[in-house]
């Protein structure tokens, strides 16, 4: 395996809407593990929007954040790698992966593996114009009758990519059946920078089998981490010093849960934080007692007090629950 240059070999993944910086800070928390920002789109940059510029000022932040940016044309990225670097990241990725309809219309994200020629113009600019490693993350194909990682990766060493992540699903299949790590072990052996695998891996155990598979450098692990923003630091133990992973216990995921806010609330402020928490307390009960009764009551939440109560109260129900057995 090569080495990647960072201090882990366990990434957490780019995902629009939940790497946010206290989900990063979160993470961090628990030890080891590579970072990554929500994606960060290059035109918005250009307009200089003031919620795009906050997503990609990570100065703050006291752990290395590789910052990603998606886009459709090599003049921004050279202008944006630019100020990328003034906003503190450790390094910068690019989205050439993203399969949503949006990001495709505006010939970013995985359109880009349908229009190599423009993905290498992309690629070129960003590393002319920054110090800083980029890296590229990309899926398998444009669909199945169109696997290119191959001769992508290729395309990617050739224009300077420091490192490549790649996702073993098409464009065409979202996030539905099963990543082809076969597909990630071809690119591993085609190229000689460093490869990351990147889908369906939940577990420690999990990410060690793969790595033994393809021979990838390095694992990213994306939704595995929904309520268990533990799970990296646990991966990183288990690859390095073969700790195995204990599961948390209910009163640690509750502890998890209150601290998970408590970062949303400093960041966004408490009537946004308590939106968006109702999402993460789907994550964190799951295949805990009654669930759902817990999922519709926090729906419902109009304060932190309340919310505070309700997961104290359920969370607490559960662990005595869990002492009756």
């Amino acid at each position: 395996m090569s080495d990647i240059g960072f201090d882990s070999r366990v990434f957490l993944a780019p995902m629009a809407g939940i790497t946010d910086q206290p989900m990063r800070a979160l993470v961090a928390s628990f030890g080891k593990g590579i970072i990554v920002s929500e994606m960060v789109a290059v035109n918005a940059l250009q307009w200089k929007n003031p919620k795009t510029y906050r997503i990609a000022d990570v100065r703050d932040e006291p752990y290395p954040v590789i910052v990603q940016l998606v886009g459709g044309e090599p003049k921004l990225f050279g202008e944006a790698v630019k100020l990328i670097e003034q906003l503190g990241a450790a390094s910068i990725d690019i989205n050439m992966g993203c399969p949503v309809k949006k990001i495709v219309n505006n010939r970013s994200g995985s359109y880009l593996m349908k229009d190599v020629s423009l993905a290498a113009q992309i690629i070129e600019s960003a590393v002319k114009n920054t110090k800083l490693k980029v890296s590229v993350k990309f899926r398998s194909g444009w669909d199945c009758q169109h696997i290119n990682a191959v001769e992508f990766a290729k395309m990617c060493e050739n224009q300077g990519a420091s490192y490549l992540t790649v996702h073993g699903r098409t464009r065409s299949e979202f996030y539905t059946g099963q990543s082809n790590w076969d597909i990630i072990r071809q690119v591993k052996e085609n190229v000689h920078i460093p490869v990351i695998g990147n889908g369906d891996i939940s577990t420690p155990y999990q990410a060690a089998e793969r790595i033994k598979q393809t021979g990838v450098d390095g694992i990213m692990i994306a939704r595995g981490v929904l309520g268990s923003p533990w799970l990296i630091s646990q991966t990183h133990n288990y690859l390095e010093h073969n700790i195995q992973p204990v599961k948390p216990s209910i009163a640690e995921i509750k502890k998890t849960l209150l601290q998970h806010i408590k970062n949303l609330i400093a960041y966004y402020g408490e009537d946004m934080a308590l939106q968006i928490s109702r999402k993460y307390v789907c994550w964190y009960c799951k295949g805990l007692r009654d669930a759902k009764r817990f999922r519709e009551n926090y729906m419902h939440i109009t304060d932190y007090q309340m919310a505070y109560d309700e997961i104290n109260n359920y969370f607490d129900e559960c662990s005595a629950q869990e002492e009756e057995k």
